[in-house]
């Protein structure tokens, strides 16, 4: 699965992180389970050869698994059978084991892998006889899942193939053409408690209401979903969270220094992947480009240095980028190659709306909204040495012509973007180049 993905578990059961809304005493659990299951209840009993689960398969479970994430919240419940509903319980010698088979199965037979919560419960069937159950939480996804090679939703209480038009629908629901963007919805497992008050306290102003949850929910830093649930939302997990690669993998910049023109890792030089929240991630791949480019200097008369770069358009790159990038597209991170005689920024994401790559320096349009608010009050610290204005964001259209015009005076070569395969914008900038070259 993603990487740190077993430190997120481990990190939402340390901050006590509730799970989904429904069923939340183990009676009312067993009181679905004797009405039969539904479109929110899926049961199985496990049949085992040793150590193993023999009896249901893997890719069985995986597709129950993805069902319910692309329907609805759901529960899936182990030890239990689904026609008698006897509570046939599971060997405690076993639980462990049961556990890891459920974990591999939500990180390598789901595309893109599955985020879910397991619990292990005692069910009293009388007063001399107990038994084990586990109970497996699926959040409805923000993005559609896959299990061999197809895609499935639950209608009623069976999991059903989707038929295209229902895919269709479910990908629309999920696309830029909903009426809630991406970066205002809802991340599951995640409460209040998620976000650092250190880092949302930059946004108050004297207008603000005292109460926290007020602010953060006005600000849609927080947000409730479909069942009243307050969550987390995608913009809060992005911009109040110390760590927001727990619950958006993707959420994070690789920059890589090559000592020549190739990408090629014999010839690297400087590697990291930068991560928190964005306005840090903004700063530290600033910080990373200005550590590894080269400045030269000439006399004429006086002493003056050319940086490979200038500055301010690698800041209003990098900044695009953050803000105007695809956080839907599982598995794809913002890259920032640094060569000797370019720089490359790989965006996630085809352009927003109906612009083109013609019309980027004339028109201005985000996909994600919040964001941009979000950056354009986020303060920018006094020391930072990228510091051309007030905050990360202008929101006046600036950014492209600033990147373009800044570039070519240092290099003589206008910066160029282009689409690579429909899913990720390119900017290359081109270094500027010794006057002894």
């Amino acid at each position: 699965m993603i990487e740190g993905n077993h430190q997120a578990f481990k990190t939402l059961k340390k901050n006590h992180l509730e799970s989904i809304n429904m069923f939340t005493t183990t009676n009312e659990l067993l009181r679905q389970i004797r009405v039969d299951e539904d479109i929110s209840l899926e049961c199985k009993d496990l049949k085992f050869k040793g150590e193993k689960v023999l009896n249901p398969r893997g890719n069985c479970i995986a597709e129950e698994l993805a069902a319910m994430a692309n329907t609805a919240n759901g529960v899936l419940v182990l030890g239990v059978d689904d026609k008698s509903k006897t509570i046939t319980g599971i060997p405690e010698n076993k639980l462990q084991a049961v556990e890891t088979w459920i974990r591999e199965i939500c990180d390598g037979l789901i595309k893109p892998p599955l985020l879910c919560h397991i619990r292990k419960i005692i069910v009293t069937l009388d007063e001399s006889l107990e038994r084990v159950i586990i109970r497996v939480d699926v959040p409805k996804s923000l993005q559609v899942h896959m299990a061999n090679g197809s895609y499935f939703h639950r209608v009623g209480s069976s999991k059903r193939l989707m038929e295209p038009e229902a895919l269709a629908r479910l990908f629309q629901q999920l696309s830029q053409t909903r009426l809630i963007r991406f970066d205002e919805l809802p991340v599951p497992f995640t409460t209040s408690n998620c976000l650092d008050k250190d880092l949302y306290e930059k946004f108050k102003s004297e207008l603000s209401p005292d109460y926290d949850e007020e602010f953060l929910l006005k600000l849609k830093l927080l947000t409730k979903d479909e069942e009243g649930k307050i969550h987390a939302s995608v913009s809060g997990v992005l911009m109040a969270n110390k760590k927001p690669r727990q619950f958006l993998n993707n959420a994070f910049i690789q920059a890589i220094s090559y000592r020549g023109t190739e990408r090629n890792a014999a010839y690297q030089l400087d590697a990291r992947n930068i991560d928190g929240p964005l306005d840090s991630q903004i700063l530290g791949a600033c910080r990373f480009v200005e550590r590894n480019m080269k400045i030269c200097a000439v006399k004429e008369p006086e002493r003056r240095d050319i940086p490979q770069y200038s500055q301010q358009a690698v800041f209003e790159a990098i900044v695009n980028a953050v803000t105007h990038r695809d956080y839907s597209i599982y598995g794809s991170k913002i890259r920032l190659h640094l060569f000797s005689d370019r720089l490359e920024l790989f965006s996630p994401g085809t352009i927003p709306n109906s612009m083109t790559i013609d019309s980027l320096p004339f028109r201005q349009s985000s996909r994600n909204e919040l964001l941009a608010s979000l950056l354009a009050r986020c303060p920018l610290p006094m020391d930072a040495s990228n510091n051309f204005r007030h905050y990360f964001m202008d929101k006046r259209g600036e950014g492209v012509p600033i990147i373009l015009t800044e570039s070519q005076k240092l290099s003589g070569r206008i910066p160029e973007y282009r689409l690579i395969d429909d899913s990720e914008l390119l900017l290359t900038i081109y270094a500027a180049q010794s006057p002894n070259e």
